[in-house]
């Protein structure tokens, strides 16, 4: 019988990571629904535009991995330009080692034994693999295994934007963490700051929201300074996301901003509003979930095949891609509820609609496998290989 470890070393080992090409390419029309499909023009587009305009300002890319969970994709947005990725847990980023990435940021912090040793075996792998730190123990503990282990890990002191979430206070507090790892860690080497200011990404209107982060990231800048002044370098400063990519470009504060849903877009990010512009349209939707009409209870509703079971619902309804005048309701577990107002298009029974996903991270966590499409027709399919990956 296996033990405990066996099973988790197994988890790695039997992922499903590459595309499965398909002997003929078949249309999205004849999927089976629901299906999560990416429209590779848009997807292309958008990892293309992001990318040049962080080049333009200098800063570099670590894409977000929480969001598509896809070395496939990972690997995508590194030909592109980007110059690693990001994850929120261990198991995220043992996907991505498995998938042939090595330069990983995990942007949150590890405390227990079980995961600060699945770090170093990460880090034994590749010598690129950093995580964050934001406590006093926290960093003695990896750094007293590491040192078991002979490893030096690259570690950035995450800063507390105010979300109360995690980070160290900035500012004294936090020069005083980066001290003690200088003096005290051996087995640990500061390499700069992480600040994510995450309940900026979402405020609504492009001024508000440019108000608000410049106000809370001047705490992460001063604390940058601080540590400067004592005589630390600081040669990274990470944080921002899709929400605030302009903004920071404008600023130019960070080294490197931390997006993920530039790539596909969801109706939540949609809605925050752009520069000049009721919605934000500085990319596009490209990951849509494809759904067919299997019911018409009543003369002004359709059901769809499309539920609670893949749809986020953390934030509000998905939205039709080309429909208007019709509106979507979770139904429960297995369906959606469409009402009808005059819509753009009669809709029959059989009908395949996509819908614009409400929030495409938790979205993306409810499949197996992506359908890429280009002219309405897939060649191949991507495993979603870091869905469920949360430990």
């Amino acid at each position: 019988m296996p033990t405990f470890s066996d099973f988790q070393q197994a988890r790695i080992s039997d992922l499903q990571i590459e595309p499965i090409i398909l002997d003929e390419p078949i249309s999205i029309d004849q999927l089976p629904t629901p299906a999560l499909t990416i429209d590779l023009d848009i997807f292309d587009a958008n990892i293309a535009k992001m990318q040049s305009h962080l080049n333009a300002a200098g800063l570099g890319l670590r894409c977000h991995t929480k969001m598509h969970k896809s070395p496939i994709i990972a690997r995508k947005q590194i030909a592109a330009g980007a110059i690693g990725v990001c994850c929120a847990t261990i198991s995220e980023a043992e996907v991505m080692l498995a998938g042939g990435i090595t330069k990983i940021l995990i942007t949150s912090p590890v405390v227990t034994d079980d995961k600060i040793l699945r770090l170093l075996a990460m880090c034994q792998k590749s010598s690129e693999v950093e995580i964050v730190v934001d406590y006093i123990q926290g960093a003695d503990r990896i750094s007293e295994l590491a040192g078991e282990m002979k490893l030096n890990i690259g570690v950035l002191v995450d800063l507390d934007p105010g979300m109360g979430r995690t980070g160290i206070e900035p500012g004294q507090k936090a020069l005083e963490l980066v001290r003690h790892i200088g003096e005290a860690c051996p087995n640990l080497t500061f390499n700069g700051l992480q600040m994510y200011i995450g309940n900026c990404m979402h405020v609504q209107g492009f001024e508000k929201r440019r108000d608000k982060y410049l106000h809370l990231i001047s705490k992460g800048i001063e604390t940058k300074e601080l540590l400067e002044s004592n005589g630390i370098q600081v040669p990274v400063f990470s944080g921002g996301g899709t929400g605030t990519y302009d903004i920071d470009a404008e600023l130019g504060a960070l080294t490197d901003l931390q997006a993920g849903s530039y790539a596909f877009m969801d109706v939540e990010y949609r809605d925050i509003g752009g520069q000049g512009t009721e919605t934000f349209v500085d990319f596009e939707p490209s990951l849509f979930s494809l759904v067919t009409a299997i019911s018409k209870p009543q003369e002004r509703l359709i059901t769809v095949d499309a539920g609670i079971k893949c749809l986020a619902t953390d934030t509000g309804y998905p939205e039709f891609r080309d429909v208007e005048g019709a509106t979507y309701h979770f139904g429960g577990d297995e369906h959606g509820i469409i009402q009808l107002n005059n819509s753009s298009r009669q809709i029959n029974l059989g009908d395949r609609l996509s819908v614009i996903t409400p929030h495409c991270d938790p979205t993306v966590n409810l499949y197996d496998y992506y359908y890429p499409y280009r002219q309405g027709m897939v060649t191949e399919i991507w495993p979603i290989s870091a869905r469920g990956r949360s430990q």
